[in-house]
């Protein structure tokens, strides 16, 4: 039986024109890049480029256009673990509404000091989004504030679905969308746009493997939920009463992504197509590169959804990105204690073409003879390939080289 959906296509083509002239129109570009490393014909939809660097300015902007002149004056809250919190903030700012937004003390310093820059009341309450909505409920009621919700709202939804009437505008033909899930009002918006234009295309969630709250309700599994992700922009353990639903209605099926699938996508957001991805932006490549077979030869759209990214996550993902592609290599060497053998290893690695980053050496380890030393060794490479020849080298050399991973030494 059919379900009532909570916005219409009219919703979504009237909150496009809410929004035209404040929102930026994203561009929509292929990525032939990604599509080579795939197998399908992919194209970018680069919600970074917002004003806050990240699609939620467009839900934010309808709710809050929405309120009428006394709503307006009692002032608005959120929660959220960021990018709804600077959307709020910075539109409530442009409106002259006053707004305070709640989140969790978890989220990282580049998204609170943003949403603060915009002027908005910061409360930092609770580990989880779950946990800030608790304080945000409660503020609601002391305050009589208006609550715009990140997601379970029909103004919010309609807004991003704006995204998806974009998208098929410019490239009409597309055969799937995959888009990030967290409390579901990203994707619920864009499969109630995409499937009224074309109703054959595929709408494909992304969901973050430690917050599988969608994955669950939609087929009564009880996996935990919790814990550190990198994708914190859709770690959400409350599905939305009115977007799941939808989810049940028009999404094709949810794909998990863990945590390695989600760095690599970050990574390739930066280094293949030169720009910034968070770990929930990134959610939709994610599921692209876990089930590439799934996708392989259709033309697949891609949100990326938003770019706030804390500098110093982002280098330690480029770097376990290198060391997974064994372009940045550590290993241990057997060596005998004497002048001059250090000289003779780094000149061995110089001639195999290694760049030496980091070199320790090591003479007390209870494993290691009293005229020996472990030298642990980090090196630059050119890829896998090279890496194993520089080992097969060393260990020829009768070295005896280990891998050294995250601290931990692999035979």
């Amino acid at each position: 039986m059919p379900i009532t959906l909570p916005v219409t296509l009219a919703d979504i083509e009237a909150a496009r024109r809410i929004i035209a002239g404040a929102v930026l129109r994203t561009p929509m570009l292929p990525a032939p890049k990604l599509s080579a490393l795939t197998g399908a014909e992919v194209y970018v939809k680069y919600e970074n480029l917002q004003v806050t660097n990240a699609f939620k300015d467009r839900g934010a902007l309808v709710k809050l256009s929405s309120l009428t002149e006394a709503e307006r004056a009692r002032g608005v809250v959120a929660m959220s673990a960021g990018n709804h919190a600077q959307a709020v903030a910075y539109h409530a700012a442009r409106l002259k509404i006053p707004a305070t937004i709640v989140m969790p003390v978890t989220t990282p310093f580049v998204k609170v000091a943003a949403t603060r820059s915009y002027g908005a009341e910061v409360v930092l309450d609770g580990e989880t989004v779950a946990e800030a909505q608790a304080r945000c409920e409660r503020l609601q009621a002391e305050r009589s504030l208006i609550l715009v919700h990140p997601y379970d709202d029909p103004k919010v939804i309609a807004g991003q679905g704006t995204i998806a009437l974009e998208m098929l505008d410019d490239v009409p033909d597309l055969a799937a969308l995959l888009i990030p899930i967290g409390g579901g009002g990203l994707i619920a918006g864009c499969a109630i746009a995409a499937r009224a234009r074309n109703p054959a295309i595929e709408i494909i969630g992304a969901e973050a493997e430690l917050y599988p709250s969608v994955w669950n309700a939609l087929r009564g599994e009880h996996r935990p939920i919790g814990g550190p992700t990198l994708a914190e922009g859709i770690a959400v353990k409350n599905v939305g009463v009115l977007t799941l639903p939808v989810i049940r209605d028009l999404v094709s099926d949810v794909v998990l992504v863990n945590e390695a699938e989600l760095e690599r996508a970050v990574n390739l957001y930066l280094t293949l197509q030169k720009t910034m991805a968070e770990g929930a932006g990134a959610a939709g490549l994610a599921a692209l590169l876990a089930q590439p077979e799934r996708f392989k030869g259709k033309r697949v759209g891609l949100i990326l959804s938003g770019g706030n990214t804390d500098p110093r996550v982002l280098a330690s993902i480029m770097m376990r990105e290198l060391a997974r592609e064994s372009r940045i290599v550590s290993f241990r060497l057997s060596i005998p204690d004497r002048p001059g053998v250090l000289g003779i290893i780094a000149t061995r690695l110089g001639s195999l073409g290694a760049n030496i980053l980091e070199v320790e050496h090591r003479r007390l380890l209870l494993d290691v003879p009293a005229k020996g030393a472990k030298l642990d060794v980090t090196i630059e490479t050119r890829d896998a390939a090279h890496a194993e020849e520089i080992l097969a080298a060393l260990s020829a050399d009768g070295y005896e080289p280990a891998h050294i991973e995250a601290g931990l030494m692999i035979e």
